[in-house]
């Protein structure tokens, strides 16, 4: 089973991809893109959408895994991309997922000119980040250090390879010039999961996932829990963490991320 449904940020986001991939089809999208796939975990949810998906991540083992845990969904394929320089030829896809992948290429708005280029006209990006505007209660001693100017440590919101975190006002402002219509834009995850997240999540991804640091390693952790499709039954634990957190702090402006869904005009 995959139980890092039972991660209230994680299932934050499978929810939100979820909800938006039923909300915006119309029949199925001839060609999807999950950019960053990693190993795999949304790739048959988003294939049930599509005619034909591609995953694609810069990790070799990541895609070996994913290759192997969907080898039996017949619509999906996998290649070894580049995300600051895909293979693929303009105007290649009408659909294009990318979840918690921005903060990990070094060049983030060369990614989403990237993403524009192979992005149809019309053609829609779901899109998950972790937010520079995190709340105090997920990240206290960063929060604090940014007072100080550019200063972090390596935990908290730091954690999970990221050297930098996406500021929601900018990445508006860089998306709109770039010519990208925002339809949404949602807080995923608020004081509550920043609460109940503080610190130990950077931590337990090593037991998670092999490429805990997500970058382009040939050698992993070979000690961890692999996911599978199934969602374990105290998720329903979870999914009443998400309710409350989003009942209270949803309208707040702090976040531990943003969840957008874009159109190339």
């Amino acid at each position: 089973m995959n139980l890092k449904l039972l991660i209230p940020s994680y299932r934050n986001r499978h929810l939100f991809i979820k909800s938006k991939l039923e909300h915006y089809s119309s029949g199925k999208w001839n060609k999807a893109l999950n950019l960053g796939c990693g190993e795999g975990d949304y790739d048959p949810m988003i294939a049930n959408y599509a005619r034909q998906t591609f995953g694609c991540d810069i990790n070799e083992n990541d895609i070996a895994f994913a290759k192997k845990i969907n080898a039996e969904t017949s619509n999906l394929s996998y290649l070894v991309e580049d995300a600051l320089a895909l293979s693929f030829e303009d105007n290649s896809f009408d659909l294009i997922t990318s979840m918690e992948v921005i903060e990990h290429v070094g060049k983030p708005y060369k990614m989403m000119k990237e993403i524009k280029r192979v992005l149809q006209p019309g053609g829609l990006l779901l899109m998950t980040y972790p937010s520079l505007d995190f709340p105090f209660t997920y990240d206290p001693i960063n929060r604090i250090l940014s007072f100080f100017g550019n200063k972090h440590i390596s935990q908290g919101a730091f954690a999970f390879g990221h050297d930098y975190l996406i500021s929601p006002k900018e990445f508006r402002r860089k998306v709109k010039e770039m010519g990208f219509e925002i339809l949404e834009e949602n807080n995923s995850s608020g004081y509550l999961i920043g609460l109940l997240e503080m610190y130990w999540t950077g931590w337990i991804q090593k037991l998670f996932k092999a490429n805990s640091a997500n970058l382009n390693e040939k050698e992993a952790n070979k000690i961890t829990i692999r996911p599978d499709q199934k969602a374990p039954g105290l998720v329903i634990i979870t999914d009443l963490i998400i309710w409350i957190d989003k009942f209270l702090f949803s309208k707040l402006p702090n976040s531990v991320g943003k969840a957008v869904v874009l159109r190339k005009k």
